[in-house]
């Protein structure tokens, strides 16, 4: 296995429709944290491609260029190529929100039929239509007319609504659909809707619709990703063409670098020392400030300096003083306190992957 015989493994490169990716291990869609700022840290450290968090169509439609929501749809030359994903109910109203990321210069545009969260669910959005398969592949087939011809168009899935029968021949009569569709590629994640977060996504199944699909689409992996190892085994396992890391990759850009790296070497390479954390931390606040204003950055960075934390050998203490950050220079102080010092940095350990929207 890639993760025991530290050996170089040889992974053909990612190609997306006519789109070519590189590297197979990339950033995943991630509600509330796959901004700009997130996607050109990932894509510095070794992410070659990444998904914007999730839009809804409506939004999309009534999108203005105000301050406060402008940042959506904006993209750094860097960063390409880069997916624009796309939520919605009315299949119709779909395709045109398609077009607003076409517009907007998103490279491949992502269909989103994973979403778990129940108010998600409760509008007919997300995982729900793997409920339905006619309006899904009504709303794949619209997407696929309107968006050109040049640009690919994938879909976000997991592996149903649940584990009945039915739900089962549900998604693979989307999957098909979404062939027939002329879609690019697929992301599938290994838990059901109903399962959201808990309990271990099913890698076995992600092998089943491989085989299934053939050559005929490229399948991405998704679920219980959490360092460069899993990255890697899941292609060895599984047979997939990619793997895209979500919560894995929140505060913790190196391990598009350290999955690289594993493959090449046959190696992990060491965590970020201290002053390497610090140097990225800083980097992405002062992308935030560029992104949003100086005013509302820190407020946004929070939840991804707790996230920063978890490489810190003290996680307790360094979380806690990041925990009610409102300023640049709150931010400063707990960097001086808890950074000033190098040392050695960790691997994030495992059991500190909470739940996010993935």
């Amino acid at each position: 296995m890639i993760s025991s015989a530290n050996q170089p493994v040889e992974l053909p490169p990612l190609t997306i429709g006519n789109v070519p990716i590189g590297f197979p291990v990339v950033q995943a869609a991630l509600s509330g944290y796959s901004d700009l700022p997130m996607r050109v840290i990932a894509r510095r450290h070794g992410a070659s491609y990444s998904v914007c968090e999730v839009m809804l169509d409506q939004f999309l439609l009534s999108l203005t260029k105000r301050q406060r929501t402008r940042h959506f749809l904006d993209i750094a030359d860097e960063e390409h190529p880069v997916g624009g994903q796309l939520m919605g109910a009315e299949p119709e109203q779909f395709s045109l929100g398609a077009m607003k990321l076409v517009e907007a210069g998103f490279d491949i545009i992502d269909v989103n039929f994973g979403c778990p969260v129940k108010k998600v669910l409760g509008r007919c959005r997300g995982g729900f239509h793997l409920s339905q398969p006619a309006v899904a592949i009504d709303i794949l087939k619209r997407t696929r007319d309107i968006v050109p011809d040049h640009i690919p168009v994938t879909v976000k899935m997991r592996r149903g609504i649940d584990d009945s029968d039915e739900a089962r021949q549900q998604f693979f009569q989307i999957l098909d659909g979404a062939i027939d569709a002329g879609l690019a590629a697929a992301t599938v994640h290994g838990r059901t809707v109903v399962q959201r977060y808990i309990g271990p996504s099913r890698w076995e199944f992600l092998k089943e619709v491989k085989t299934h699909v053939g050559d005929r689409l490229k399948i991405l992996g998704s679920g219980d990703l959490f360092n460069a190892h899993d990255s890697l085994r899941m292609i060895e396992e599984t047979g997939v063409d990619g793997v895209t890391v979500a919560r894995g990759a929140i505060g913790n850009p190196w391990v598009f670098q350290q999955a690289r790296e594993l493959a090449e070497t046959g190696k992990l390479p060491d965590a970020p020392t201290l002053h390497e954390q610090a140097a990225v931390m800083r980097e992405h606040f002062s992308l935030c400030e560029k992104t949003y204003t100086v005013e509302r950055a820190p407020l946004l960075m929070r939840k991804f300096c707790i996230k920063y934390s978890q490489s810190h050998p003290d996680y307790e203490n360094v979380r806690l003083a990041f925990g009610r950050l409102r300023t640049r220079e709150e931010f400063e102080i707990a960097m001086t306190l808890h950074y000033t010092e190098d040392g050695p940095g960790r691997h994030v350990p495992r059991e500190l992957h909470g739940s996010q929207e993935e």
